[in-house]
């Protein structure tokens, strides 16, 4: 049994009652009979209560249901904020009209009640986006400046444009090992833009590589991520400016560009390195192990081949330039670790 279907019931019962005590009344009225005109008005009563009803009720309330659930939560809380500033408006303005002589005494306050309340709604819906944008932007400025921290417990960490167009950012945000809330300032944000407009190719090609790396984080609502326009005065190179950010805020800098890495360290600020990380996490081999590796290249030594594990480690054969296009089985003789990464000396296995 549906709603609507009680509702007609309901309806029909209570107006069939009303038109009995309307068709009681008439008949009194005209002296007619009176037993008559109560039973007529009352199944007129009853056929409009079955057919009217629902459209006084429950289609409205549906109608009204697939209106709200196709707004939006923004646009919600816009016209929410429209409508209570509408009527503090109205409540500073009511006192003065209603020293007005009447009816405008009466009136006006009411009239000015809703016209406030209206024209305040439709201009915080109508600028929505840019009402929403402010407040995001002026709670994370509020976050940063109260020393960084976030609502995950960590401080704020800075990204540069490097590390952004580099890409590995996102996939090491996704896996959650980022706790703490990545700021990008607004001057990184103008670089990268920059860089997607540029005539080079190459250029053009990493700058829009590191805007949809943006996207990409913005979409994730598992990353705590926000773009910030915080800027710094009296300096115009972008890694200058997030140096001297990064202490203003006493926060880290998350990049893969080696000057900005040793500048920043000389200043005191502490860096998270993309690539320090991927050599952290690469598979530790020792002397004496074997692997597997696929020769693809003659190295600088004679005699020398050179291939690469599939985590990116170069390995050097000796004596390997002869199994070139061949996957052999080596000894591992050595391991150094520079600055480029990890590279891995050895020897084809005995036997």
């Amino acid at each position: 049994m549906s709603v609507e279907f009680i509702v007609r019931i309901i309806g029909m019962v209570a107006m069939a009652v009303g038109g009995i005590y309307l068709g009681a009344y008439l008949g009194d009225m005209a002296s007619g009979p009176r037993e008559l005109w109560a039973a007529v008005f009352a199944m007129v009563g009853a056929l409009m209560g079955l057919v009217v009803t629902p459209f006084l009720t429950t289609r409205p309330v549906r109608a009204i249901r697939r209106i709200v659930s196709g707004v939006s939560a923004q646009t919600m809380v816009s016209g929410l904020i429209g409508l209570i500033v509408g009527l503090i408006v109205a409540a500073l303005v009511s006192f003065p009209l209603s020293l007005l002589p009447a009816p405008f005494g009466s009136l006006l306050p009411f009239i000015g009640a809703l016209f406030f309340a209206y024209l305040s709604v439709t201009i915080f819906v109508l600028r929505q986006n840019d009402i929403m944008g402010l407040l995001r932007s002026r709670m994370s400025t509020t976050l940063i400046e109260d020393g960084g921290e976030g609502t995950t417990g960590g401080r704020s960490v800075l990204l540069d444009t490097s590390v952004i167009i580099d890409g590995r950012i996102a996939d090491v945000a996704h896996t959650g090992f980022i706790f703490a809330p990545m700021v990008v300032p607004s001057f990184v944000l103008a670089e990268l833009q920059h860089i997607a407009d540029s005539p080079d190719g190459l250029k053009r090609q990493r700058g829009r590589r590191g805007l949809d790396i943006l996207n990409r984080l913005q979409k994730e609502p598992s990353i705590p991520f926000r773009i910030s326009d915080l800027d710094v005065e009296g300096a115009r190179n972008v890694d200058d400016k997030l140096v001297i950010l990064a202490k203003q805020l006493r926060c880290p800098v998350l990049t893969n560009d080696y000057n900005l890495n040793r500048v920043a360290e000389l200043q005191g600020v502490t860096v998270l390195n993309i690539n320090e990380l991927a050599n952290a996490v690469k598979a530790v081999y020792l002397p004496g192990e074997d692997l597997q590796v696929h020769v693809l290249q003659e190295g600088k030594e004679t005699g020398q081949g050179v291939g690469y594990l599939d985590d990116g480690t170069m390995v050097v054969v000796e004596s390997g330039r002869d199994q070139i296009g061949r996957t052999v089985l080596v000894t591992v003789t050595k391991v150094l670790q520079t600055a480029a990464g990890r590279m891995i000396f050895a020897r084809l296995a005995a036997g």
